[in-house]
């Protein structure tokens, strides 16, 4: 069992873990458009490709899964998870399997307004959102939202670009400022994280990891507590289920007066995923098994309570013996 985990950068432990994983009788390659992506050096072997911008880059993608005989290929960035959806097909003909759901739901999630408007329809509680700034407006003279608001992009990921807004006037010079921007309801209540996996096999969801956030820097968790909730259990469960999602995707909840409220949904490992496996909630051996044919059995909730994450600062030094150092 081969798998190939492509752009990645600093993610680490995702790679040990896949090692784990696939055990002595597999490999695990990375990629990265860089030689100082540290992760890299965990896998078994790397390659140095282009930017997923520049032309040709699927077709290496492509022969590395030949040339290694690939089983499985998942990416850990947001712009590649499209490539990988919608070229789909082309890497089934090589035999490599990409670890990702239908193209169209990977371009709502990431269309911020698009998800919205999909929650909507499906009656799942969300933050109400708007891409006309007038209507945002005339909402706010209705008493249907108040300040403060968020503005961000319609596609973005990171936290890039995103702005706690008071006031029309901040509103004003931010849509002058860059375009396709939207306006999104300030959700002030608790926010939760989910790691959830949905079988490639069956296309039922398996597991299910809750954590409380504790703490958020640059986007991603820094500090979380495991919890449990049978409710927001069976929540993501019937919806991820409905979607159709495929394989390990990361979801935002906020808790608002007894209401959980789906925030975003980002179809790839979470930055806070280390927290889920180190609780025993194990997605690359699901993955390995679909790859295998096989199905996984349902454990959803089955780790333990109050087990904290804290992040912190690791280091890797490496000697590049003279070679040119592709930043």
């Amino acid at each position: 069992m081969n798998i190939l985990i492509l752009s990645a950068g600093t993610r680490n432990k995702v790679v040990r873990y896949f090692k784990e994983a696939v055990g002595e009788e597999g490999r695990v390659i990375a990629t990265d458009c860089s030689n100082l992506a540290p992760a890299v050096y965990e896998a078994d072997k790397f390659y140095l490709v282009p930017r997923i911008t520049e032309a040709g880059y699927l077709e290496q993608i492509l022969d590395i899964c030949k040339k290694e005989s690939v089983d499985g290929v998942f990416s850990l960035i947001d712009p590649e998870l499209s490539l990988l959806a919608k070229e789909k097909e082309k890497f089934l003909a090589v035999g490599t399997t990409p670890v990702i759901s239908p193209y169209e739901l990977v371009e709502t999630c990431f269309d911020k307004y698009r998800m919205y408007q999909m929650l909507c329809e499906m009656q799942i509680p969300t933050g109400k959102c708007y891409i006309d700034k007038n209507d945002f407006y005339q909402a706010v003279e209705r008493g249907e939202i108040s300040y403060p608001v968020f503005v961000k992009p319609v596609r973005g990921s990171a936290s890039i670009n995103i702005n706690k807004v008071f006031g029309s006037k901040e509103i004003e010079v931010l849509f002058d400022m860059y375009d396709d921007l939207m306006i999104q309801e300030y959700m002030d209540g608790t926010e939760y994280g989910a790691d959830v996996y949905i079988d490639m096999v069956t296309g039922s969801c398996t597991s299910i990891f809750l954590k409380e956030k504790i703490k958020m820097r640059a986007g991603e968790t820094d500090k979380s507590v495991s919890i449990k909730d049978s409710a927001l259990f069976a929540m993501l469960e019937a919806f991820v289920e409905k979607c159709g999602f495929c394989g390990m995707i990361d979801i935002d909840i906020f808790k608002i007066n007894d209401v959980y409220y789906i925030s975003e949904v980002n179809p790839r490992f979470g930055g806070g995923y280390p927290h889920a496996y180190a609780c025993g909630v194990n997605l690359p051996a699901q993955v390995v098994k679909n790859l295998k044919g096989e199905s996984n059995s349902r454990t959803i909730g089955d780790y333990k309570e109050g087990v904290c994450m804290m992040k912190y600062n690791e280091t890797m030094i490496l000697d590049m013996n003279g070679r040119e150092l592709v930043k």
